[in-house]
């Protein structure tokens, strides 16, 4: 039997510790006893790229797409593959150790997404970007928690706010789209979208890129 291999540990600033492990050819982000992400679950993050650009595609030509969170890659490789050569994405990441293991141990896993010309890499709180931001995004995606709660870090609570919610609408192009991915639904959370000016189209999608697996929910939320 093939041991998982502990390769590296992180800090996560004002956070808990986050852990790089390895078992056969698959990587694993643990948060504690909660597997954030790994290699072999990767639809869902894939469709936040993928369906967030099925709803804007028709409103603007020169997208700019803010991702929140690097974790492996995943929704930056589909958004590369997705939208226009002409396109902006802007990634902002919390933990260096995390660019780091994706130019490291985890570089196949990346196929060099970060060094792409199209990708403006920031380090830093995601929040705050938005908070800066007037009407400069045409898509915002956001998974950097297990769901709109500050699992990973409590200050990410404010992300989902009312407050952290009018700032990304603010943020956004009047016919853009706030894309928040989960491991599972949360109504309070959609009446919260909606009392902040949104409308909100839930959807479901499998963590596997072939149908199967555990479902996740992405919320996809245009400003009304």
């Amino acid at each position: 039997m093939i041991k998982r291999e502990l390769i590296d540990t992180a800090w996560i600033p004002d956070g808990e510790k986050l852990e790089l492990y390895k078992h056969d050819q698959d990587f694993m982000i643990v948060l504690g006893h909660n597997e954030l992400m790994s290699t072999r679950k990767w639809g869902s993050e894939e469709a936040l790229a993928t369906m967030a650009w099925d709803r804007i595609k028709g409103v603007t030509k020169r997208p700019h797409m803010l991702i929140g969170g690097y974790g492996m890659g995943f929704t930056l490789r589909a958004a590369l593959r997705t939208l226009p050569e002409d396109s902006k994405l802007t990634v902002v990441e919390l933990v260096p150790e995390i660019i780091e293991w994706a130019r490291g141990p985890m570089a196949e896993v990346a196929q060099g997404c970060l060094d792409n010309p199209r990708v403006n890499l920031m380090m830093g709180d995601v929040g705050h970007v938005i908070d800066a931001a007037r009407a400069d995004y045409d898509a915002i995606l956001l998974d950097v928690d297990n769901g709109p709660d500050g699992l990973v870090r409590e200050d990410n609570n404010q992300i989902y706010s009312k407050t952290g919610l009018r700032a990304a609408r603010n943020a956004l192009t009047p016919d853009g789209v706030l894309a928040i991915w989960s491991a599972g639904a949360d109504p309070a959370f959609t009446r919260r979208l909606e009392r902040a000016g949104f409308k909100v189209d839930e959807v479901k999608v499998s963590s596997r890129s072939n149908g199967k697996g555990p479902k996740h929910v992405i919320w996809f939320a245009t400003p009304e």
